[in-house]
Order: C-alpha cells, then sequence, then structure tokens
C-alpha cells in the first residue's frame, strides 16, 4: 500500500463497552470492528462537549443559594437538574454540605426520645420494635428528612404494610431534641393511636365501654342524664325507661351471657387496619 496515498475517512458507530469496560468497540459499515480506550482525556472531552451544549441551548436559572435551598427542602437532584436546567455535576458539587446536614439531622431525630420521660424509647427503637414484630422488612424501611421554612425538620419513614406502603411523618426541632406526630401513621408508632381514635357516639342516653378490657373489668351501660328543657318537662314528661328495661333491649345471645358477655363496641384497632386483623390471617 502507498503510504502517499490519501488515508480515508470512515463513519463509525459506538457499539458498546469492552467485556473488561476499559475500551469502547466500535464498527463501521463494512463490519470493521475497532477498539478505544476510555482515557481520561477522552471522558473530558465527552463531558465538555455535552456541558458546552446544554449551555448553548439554554441558561441556567437557579443560583448556588437556590439549589442548596431546594436540596435542604427534600427536593432530589433530578428534579433541581430538570426545573433548573442545571448540569447534575454542577449539582452534585455543591450538594454535600447539605447532605451531610440532612443525615446529621437524621440521625439526631433517631436518637432522640419520642416523649420527655426517663421510660421512652428513643424514635428508632420505637419504630423497630412497632415494625419487626410485624414481618416488617427492615432492610426495606425508608428514612429521609426536609427543612421547613420556620426552621424546622420533618423526619419521614416509609415501610411496607399490607396496602403496599405505609408512611409516618414527625415534625422535629432540632434546638429543643423534641418530637411531635403529624398522621396517624406517626402517632400509631408512638402508642398514641387511642388519642386519635373519635369519641364514641352516646346513643339514647348510653354509654358502652370501649377498648380492651378483661372480662373482670367489663361493665354493663351507663345511663348519662340529658338536659332538657323545664317548659317541656312540665308539659309534656318524658318517660325514662329504667336500667333493667334498656337491658331487655339488648339482643345478647344465651350463650354469650352464661359467659359474663355484655353489649360493648366493637372498633378496629390500628394494627387491624394496617396489617390486617387476626381473623384475616388465619383465612388466608
Amino acid at each position: 500500500m502507498n503510504s502517499d496515498q490519501p488515508t480515508e475517512n470512515k463513519d463509525l458507530r459506538v457499539v458498546g463497552r469492552s467485556e473488561d469496560g476499559n475500551h469502547l468497540e466500535l464498527t463501521d459499515v463494512g463490519g470493521g470492528t475497532y477498539s478505544v480506550r476510555i482515557s481520561d482525556s477522552l471522558r473530558a472531552t465527552v463531558n465538555q462537549a455535552r456541558l458546552s451544549a446544554v449551555e448553548d441551548q439554554a441558561p441556567e436559572i437557579m443560583g448556588i443559594k437556590e439549589i442548596q435551598a431546594r436540596l435542604r427542602s427534600g427536593e432530589s437532584a433530578d428534579e433541581i437538574s430538570r426545573l433548573g436546567n442545571v448540569s447534575m455535576e454542577k449539582i452534585e458539587r455543591f450538594s454535600g454540605p447539605i447532605m451531610q446536614e440532612r443525615a446529621y439531622i437524621l440521625d439526631l431525630a433517631q436518637k432522640t426520645p419520642l416523649r420527655k420521660d426517663s421510660q421512652s424509647q428513643t424514635l428508632a427503637d420505637l419504630v423497630l420494635h412497632r415494625l419487626a414484630p410485624r414481618g416488617v422488612d427492615m432492610n426495606l424501611v425508608n428514612w429521609n428528612t426536609s427543612r421547613n421554612e420556620d426552621g424546622s425538620w420533618n423526619i419521614n419513614l416509609d415501610y411496607p404494610n399490607r396496602d403496599g406502603a405505609g408512611t409516618a411523618t414527625w415534625s422535629f426541632d432540632s434546638l429543643r431534641k423534641t418530637l411531635s406526630s403529624q398522621d396517624e401513621g406517626a402517632r400509631w408508632i408512638g402508642g398514641e393511636e387511642s388519642l386519635a381514635k373519635p369519641a364514641p357516639r352516646i346513643d339514647h342516653g348510653m354509654i358502652f365501654p370501649t377498648g380492651d378490657t378483661t372480662n373482670s373489668e367489663r361493665q354493663a351501660p351507663r345511663l348519662v342524664s340529658v338536659r332538657t328543657d323545664p317548659m317541656q318537662e312540665e308539659d309534656n314528661p318524658i318517660e325514662t325507661p329504667t336500667v333493667p328495661a334498656l337491658q331487655e333491649t339488648l339482643d345478647i345471645e344465651p350463650e354469650a351471657k352464661q359467659d359474663g358477655v355484655k353489649r360493648r363496641i366493637s372498633i378496629p384497632s390500628w394494627d387491624d387496619i394496617m396489617f390486617g386483623s387476626k381473623r384475616d390471617k388465619d383465612e388466608e
């Protein structure tokens, strides 16, 4: 082959990386194969060309402070890159201190007792003791943090349950080291679900005992006083049924009466709602 003959340029197409990952495999239209080593200079050239193209198409609309503020409020780098037309490289360059701050706040919150007493467990221990016995894979539990405008932090927890995913959110004051539940999931984990239940409705001047009580603690329905109009009492006196008469209206099976069972309202617990009742598990 004559060395003075000009070399023909060929169009090459990238096939992929080599098996060792250190070379690019290329091919031409004639089926010839080529290999190029992936060097630092090649990486720099490719990245520089891509970044220049982005800057030529549209300018960045977010400064460093706004990027860091959005990261601190919980936005992901992908969201910021898309909304602000900012390269991922720039976001990663300034995200280090923010991510370290969020990790520190999360660790501090997990070590903080949920209530201010010597017997109270830390938030991390409460989550473990509530979820692990119910079959939740603790490796699938995800923690996250985000900062509010008032300086407080949200501690967010996601975990798998019978409905697919359970959530819980606490508000955390890092200066006072206090936690407060923000939703039903957080109240259930903290053992506050009884406070979140609505009070039982009073029907016909009677109160029925609710909650988990033993046989010895169960009580018969009791009458409560009802304030009435004095004028109405004089003109149309209202007959108040006696307790025995009211008890006769309650439909209680004879077998249940022999066991000392009284009329009571059944309210499903938060465990039944989130993880299924024992009866559901037996039927499965």
